[in-house]
């Protein structure tokens, strides 16, 4: 998909819906000095275009009891083979990419440059519950053949916010 133009009315619109999504179009219109119909024109093209990916409740993890975060460099086995699926196309990358969709302890997966090959953000309980995700999931995975873990001690920024430039 093509990028598309974005002038300085619809970056004023994005800023203020990664502030606050939940205001009304006549909310937004007024703060933007915009009439409601061509507000809501502007978003609803965000929306197609695909800028604006959705809307989501941001949940507090530590309320929720999920104590410990966690980011899990994994490496991966590179051999191939027949083995790894019926007909031999599936690559050990096919197989660790389905599997992560399974695991909700996995709040985040990039694929890396450098010695490992994936950097998970992992969202757990507590160290109990790790453990038990990376004795009976990751390392448990066929194609995992190396994992390096870093514990958040604190965190005191984090943002969903983009730099609307």
């Amino acid at each position: 998909m093509a990028n598309i133009e974005i002038d300085a009315i619809d970056r004023r619109i994005l800023a203020i819906l990664q502030e606050n999504g939940r205001l009304s179009n006549q909310e937004i219109a007024e703060r933007i000095n915009l009439s409601p119909s061509p507000c809501l024109r502007r978003i609803r093209r965000l929306e197609e275009s695909g800028v604006i990916r959705g809307y989501v409740a941001l949940l507090d993890a530590q309320k929720l009891g999920l104590d410990l975060l966690a980011y899990v460099n994994v490496r991966l086995e590179k051999r191939s083979g027949p083995a790894l699926s019926p007909r031999g196309d599936a690559t050990h990358a096919d197989l660790f990419r389905a599997a992560v969709q399974t695991w909700p302890e996995v709040v985040a997966c990039h694929a890396m440059t450098g010695d490992m090959d994936y950097l998970l953000r992992v969202q757990v309980e507590d160290m109990a519950h790790f453990s038990r995700f990376v004795q009976d999931q990751l390392l448990h995975h066929p194609s995992v053949i190396d994992v390096k873990t870093s514990f958040s001690l604190e965190k005191f920024k984090e943002t969903t916010a983009l730099p609307i430039l």
